[in-house]
């Protein structure tokens, strides 16, 4: 078994350091359609990078075999030059889970990003929200400076109604007296956007959230982010990546689920509704459905993403957790890094570093 941080020499690849996207796209989506991310996807790769690139400069590591063939894409990028040569993830910020695009599981994942930061001179990594379960602190020889869940449902074998029946009896009423309150009491009625509807759908869920919401800090969803994640989600429908549910109520939407089908995985990216009609639980029950739906359509998991939420954890059967990993490579880096770490543990620390690690967008 290979050791962290070791690289046998089977392992040795070339790589080569890309600064332009455009030809790696055909590698790249046949890479990303075998991991099964949708934060692996090139379209969403591409798009970050250009609402959110700001002038700085790629630095893609591209592994070949002997062959020629690409077999790992680590999509790096030089965040800072001056005083510290920073290098970090395209994606951060918006995306979870990120890291090397391949094939072969973790030790690829492992071996790939060590090749790619072998070759790229630099001062400090910083892998934001990154795999919990892959040892990335320990593989690069850094520090782990926030941590977060990421709870998945593993869907069973069966129908929605087998599915039911694996839950708590406690679990199984709740959901059966919320959806029949809610019809008794109201004309319940779903819709997925479509073709025609796509544009004012996407404005009635920016609605419903900003009124859930109202002005929040740190949003990576509405504000300055909302062009990217309107792009996203034309593109996104283009690829039949995109589930965009609305409930309505006597005919007024009150709640709607935002998320991508990918690769047999549901990823549940937003979720908004009126706090006019919590009473009536009505997030629990779009939940509900929305789930129902993935089960329906073939699905064999669904990942909540990011946050430690409760209401992520009420179906979810394992959580490999994120972190945010921050690794070394010169001795500035060093002292970097050991600053970092102990700025996220000081009174304000964590606001502070959530700032610096929020994408902003390209002027």
């Amino acid at each position: 078994m290979e050791a962290p941080g070791s690289l046998s020499p089977a392992s040795r690849r070339s790589v080569e350091l890309v600064d332009s996207l455009d030809g790696l796209r055909e590698d790249w989506m046949r890479l990303a359609a075998e991991s099964g991310n949708a934060f692996a996807t090139w379209e969403w790769n591409e798009l970050w990078w250009r609402h959110y690139g700001g002038g700085r400069r790629l630095r893609v590591a591209v592994s070949s075999q002997d062959d020629g063939r690409v077999d790992a894409i680590v999509p790096l990028f030089m965040w800072a030059r001056r005083p510290l040569r920073i290098v970090r993830l395209i994606g951060h910020g918006h995306g979870d889970r990120l890291g090397p695009i391949c094939v072969g599981g973790p030790q690829s994942e492992r071996r790939a990003l060590r090749l790619a930061l072998d070759a790229l001179p630099h001062d400090l990594f910083v892998g934001d929200w990154v795999a919990g379960d892959l040892d990335w602190a320990g593989v690069l020889r850094g520090r782990v400076v926030r941590q977060t869940g990421y709870p998945i449902l593993r869907f069973p074998e069966g129908s929605w109604t087998e599915f039911l029946a694996g839950q708590s009896q406690r679990l199984r009423k709740s959901a059966r007296n919320s959806r029949n309150r809610l019809e008794r009491e109201h004309d319940v009625s779903y819709r997925s956007a479509d073709s025609a509807t796509l544009q004012a759908d996407l404005d009635t869920a920016f609605r419903l959230h900003r009124i859930r919401f109202r002005e929040h800090s740190g949003c990576l969803f509405c504000g300055d982010h909302e062009p990217f994640q309107r792009e996203f989600a034309a593109l996104a429908f283009e690829r039949g990546w995109l589930r965009l549910l609305l409930m309505e109520l006597d005919g007024t939407p009150a709640s709607f689920e935002y998320g991508f089908m990918v690769s047999d995985a549901y990823f549940a990216y937003q979720g908004g509704r009126d706090p006019a009609w919590d009473k009536h639980s009505v997030g629990f029950v779009l939940e509900l459905e929305s789930i129902r739906r993935s089960v329906e359509e073939g699905a064999t998991e669904y990942r909540f993403l990011g946050g430690e939420e409760g209401y992520k954890y009420r179906f979810s059967t394992e959580d490999p957790g994120l972190e945010t990993v921050v690794a070394p490579a010169t001795r500035r880096g060093s002292i970097a890094a050991a600053a970092v770490d102990t700025v996220w543990h000081v009174p304000g620390g964590k606001a502070a570093l959530r700032r610096i690690g929020t994408a902003k967008a390209s002027p």
